[in-house]
């Protein structure tokens, strides 16, 4: 980086602006205090029933039987409380573990400080390994590329130069350095913007919750009805209209199973912490519940299927193209080793680029004794990737060699051009880039030159006269077990859709690996142009959509929805985030994931394990079809309560059972016995 006459804002200003904006930070974090979370387990239906039947006793002077539902009510309150603590507290966990920090100039000096401390006209100071803390404009660069995958889906790394380039925040500098001019922050950032636009969203509700709800609210109907109409009989027949209130009360009782969330509260607690040891952290109880009902599942190519990190998986010399996903240590022939080897000089000593990285790994395992050779080697100038040459140079100095090494590698129409190809090698060489793109693969070209020593170097790439070295593809790998945790959702009848931001090629290559139907592809392009009709039967039958905007991402969710499927969608960026929350059930990444991403989810994958996606599918169909066994077990239990309730006042013989009995036997007794089928 060169000396700018840069001086930052001062101590005092950006204290200022600090106070007038706000922290660097998202508005998205919904984590509700104790006396909010209380009131919203209190607003359910069920909760309400049990405060209104103790509030009518109460009113009779039985107060002790008011008490007792009143303690049913706080156990249960703080069943979910617990339970809800739990998750915000793991949440914040992970919140602090992925809060960057950043270098910022102030008063004329460099100082590393939180990133919520950031405030416009910062200048920041971008380094490899950087996350990005703001949004803001770049003055300088030096070979600069971010990775924006956790804001658009796509994977490739992306240039920047100074004046006319834009970095966000979440983005990460995989390569070369820069300074950038903040221009917003917090909410006002696209990341901002995004957790803003979650505000707007409602949070998909659960089906057998809204069922236990109408099914509630339909026999708290029949029971006030019944129990009316009990109390005018008894008082008209036998006179006495207290005791015809509390034989209403007995029947409302008997008819409402006030029980319910009870079970489906300890049902998904412990299916909760059952899941919970395969490391997926359960946001939302009734989450649970909803994954057993999964139809269509929704997956994020990058990070979610794929690892987010690149491998070598093709080289290519001469026409010659060689598998490089399982070579063994001293079994690649010289051609290849020397593709290898000028792949590593061209590349940064210590790296952060996926691509770069891939190169180190592959060399670590092949080129030990030619790493060895280059140990007295002294990289002595870098020629910069600019967007009229994509291509970028190392030239070494061995003082003990009467000439310089250079390296270069880059687009391979780039290379093609430094190496002044003639027609024919100029076809042969874009035609095996073509063969090993269609195979999803990122290609690179690589090439050599030589230099006289001691004396002066070129300014451009172009003076110096390369020779083609070869071809390298690189794919981001597939999880593992991807395939087979694919294969088992389509056992179950769970249709498994992608949805990324990637190009088509490299979409339906990971597709195939990971054994999803690609036979039509759907771009977003090509769904910008569709009407609503053609939109929903298009989706219908697609399993693949690439290139698409986080918008249409949430589109693809309503219409799945409106198909009347159960969706569930994986994904760890910013824009995942508004399809996450529309799903039926969002799963976040927990290591990689963002903020943003896991306030919007109800389940967050602790580990980053596609796998355990499907095994969490397979707990909550357990707990599904239990917890409609234990339903079925606690309704039918309410009919000879419902008949000890009305064959007394029939035959003329005193109540059998009161208020507090029918308490007892339908918060304690059914709920001990229906954990059975939990079991």
């Amino acid at each position: 980086m060169s000396n700018l006459p840069i001086s930052g804002l001062s101590s005092s200003e950006a204290a200022k602006r600090l106070a007038a904006d706000g922290p660097n930070e998202l508005n998205t974090d919904q984590r509700d205090n104790l006396l909010s979370t209380i009131l919203e387990v209190a607003a359910e239906p069920m909760f309400l029933l049990l405060l209104g039947s103790g509030a009518i006793y109460y009113a009779m002077g039985d107060s002790r039987e008011a008490y007792v539902l009143l303690g049913f009510v706080v156990i249960i309150m703080a069943i979910s409380i617990i339970q809800t603590r739990k998750t915000e507290t793991t949440l914040a966990a992970l919140r602090d573990l992925s809060s960057p920090r950043a270098l910022v100039i102030r008063d004329g000096i460099p100082v590393r400080i939180a990133g919520q401390q950031v405030v416009r006209g910062d200048i920041l100071m971008l380094a490899e390994g950087d996350r990005i803390a703001a949004d803001g404009v770049v003055l300088e660069a030096h070979e600069l590329a971010v990775d924006e995958s956790l804001l658009t889906g796509e994977s490739e790394m992306v240039s920047k130069t100074a004046d006319i380039s834009k970095v966000y925040a979440g983005s990460l500098t995989v390569r070369g350095q820069g300074l950038v001019h903040v221009s917003a922050t917090g909410s006002d950032t696209e990341l901002g913007k995004i957790g803003q636009s979650l505000q707007d969203i409602s949070m998909e509700s659960s089906p057998l919750r809204d069922e236990i709800n109408l099914l509630t609210k339909r026999l708290v109907i029949l029971g006030i009805s019944a129990s009316l109409l009990l109390t005018v009989l008894y008082w008209v027949l036998r006179g006495g209209w207290l005791q015809g209130l509390l034989s209403g009360i007995v029947l409302a009782m008997s008819l409402i199973p006030q029980e319910l969330p009870v079970i489906m509260i300890v049902f998904f607690a412990l299916g909760a912490r059952r899941i919970a040891a395969h490391q997926v952290l359960t946001r939302r109880l009734n989450a649970i519940e909803t994954l057993g009902e999964t139809t269509v599942l929704c997956v994020d190519k990058t990070g979610t299927l794929t690892e987010n990190r690149m491998e070598v998986a093709a080289l290519s010399v001469a026409g010659e193209t060689l598998d490089a996903h399982h070579l063994l240590p001293h079994s690649v022939s010289t051609n290849f080793l020397e593709l290898i080897e000028y792949a590593l000089l061209a590349s940064e000593i210590a790296p952060n680029d996926p691509m770069e990285l891939a190169f180190h790994r592959l060399a670590q395992t092949h080129l030990d004794d030619v790493k060895r050779e280059h140990a007295g080697w002294e990289l002595a100038r870098e020629y910069e990737l600019s967007p009229e040459l994509l291509a970028m140079s190392h030239l070494w100095r061995n003082l003990e060699n009467s000439h310089d090494t250079v390296a270069t590698k880059g687009a391979p129409e780039a290379i093609a051009t430094l190496c002044r190809l003639n027609s024919q090698q100029h076809n042969d060489l874009m035609h095996s880039a073509e063969a090993m793109a269609i195979k999803g693969l990122r290609v690179l070209a690589v090439a050599k030159a030589r230099h006289a020593n001691h004396l002066s170097w070129p300014e451009l790439q172009n003076d110096f006269a390369f020779e083609l070295v070869g071809l390298v593809g690189l794919a981001d790998p597939l999880r593992d077990n991807v395939q087979a945790a694919v294969a088992q959702c389509h056992q179950a009848g769970i249709r498994v859709m992608m949805i990324t931001g990637d190009y088509p090629t490299t979409a339906k290559a990971i597709a195939m690996q990971a054994g999803i139907d690609c036979s039509q592809i759907l771009s977003g392009k090509e769904i910008a142009a569709m009407d609503a009709q053609n939109m929903q039967q298009q989706i219908a039958r697609t399993n693949v959509f690439a290139r698409v905007t986080p918008q249409q991402k949430l589109n693809i969710v309503e219409c799945l929805k409106a198909q009347g499927e159960v969706v569930a969608m994986t994904g760890d960026g910013v824009n995942d985030a508004p399809a996450l929350k529309a799903a039926h059930i969002g799963i976040a990444m927990g290591n990689r994931g963002t903020d943003v991403a896991r306030e919007a989810a109800s389940i967050v994958l602790l580990h980053d394990d596609f796998t355990s996606i499907v095994t969490a599918i397979s707990l909550g169909r357990r707990i599904f079809s239990n917890l409609r066994l234990a339903i079925i077990y606690t309704l039918a239990v309410h009919v000879p309560i419902i008949g000890l309730s009305i064959l007394p006042l029939l035959f003329g013989l005193p109540l059998l059972l009161a208020p507090i009995h029918i308490a007892f036997l339908e918060l304690v007794i059914d709920p001990a016995c229906s954990i059975v089928f939990e079991a």
